[in-house]
């Protein structure tokens, strides 16, 4: 397969004609192997404008919402990045190339475990990812300039609002289990305000300040 020309078509017929305007993220996007990231089996499917699965209920999400999210983050390359959902390691891979560290929260060992040793085989050495419980954040590396949750949260996780440094931006999905909207936290002087971003579906953000295992 010719990997390049199909992120190339990814890029040119899915993310530019919806609204990425941002070169930084389109280059990234360009530049990130994908179908590495995939379930095996699902290589020729990678660069499709959908999310697929990746095994324990969860997904890698459709390429425009990766890039929605990333460009939304404004980010300038000096970034620290607190990323909740590290899933494939896709996203973490993305903002890799874009700032200057990414810690990454995952819920599920295994998937934790798939992520660092495709990053690793990547050579990407600024991401850092732990297994435990995304909602309360990471405190040890915080204030955070931007934080990127990868799942749906029924409102914005306190703990997540809190690590978010001064001038900092959120992007986290916000709604109910089967549809939420794109919420847009910054927080300036302290104060935080938001703006919705558009509709969107995520599997849902599991944890203390999100939804339970029962729900």
């Amino acid at each position: 397969m010719d990997w390049e020309s199909l992120r190339n078509e990814m890029v040119d017929t899915q993310l530019i004609p919806r609204g990425i305007t941002d070169d930084a993220v389109l280059e990234a996007m360009r530049e990130v192997p994908r179908h590495l990231f995939v379930a095996p089996g699902m290589e020729t499917r990678a660069y499709g404008d959908h999310a697929l699965p990746i095994g324990e209920g969860q997904t890698i999400s459709q390429p425009f919402m990766v890039a929605l999210m990333t460009q939304a983050l404004e980010l300038t390359g000096c970034e620290k990045v607190l990323e909740i959902g590290t899933g494939s390691g896709y996203q973490a891979a993305v903002l890799s190339k874009l700032v200057e560290q990414v810690f990454s929260i995952e819920c599920v060992e295994s998937l934790a475990a798939r992520a660092r040793a495709v990053l690793e085989d990547l050579a990407i050495s600024n991401v850092a990812i732990r297994v435990g419980d995304g909602t309360i954040g990471w405190k040890e590396f915080e204030p955070y300039d931007r934080i990127i949750v990868t799942a749906g949260a029924p409102e914005v996780p306190p703990s997540l609002e809190e690590q978010l440094g001064e001038a900092g931006i959120m992007a986290v999905p916000v709604g109910t289990q089967g549809l939420q909207e794109l919420r847009i936290i910054v927080k300036d002087k302290g104060r935080v305000s938001a703006r919705n971003a558009g509709g969107c579906v995520f599997v849902p953000l599991v944890g203390r300040e999100g939804w339970s295992k029962e729900t």
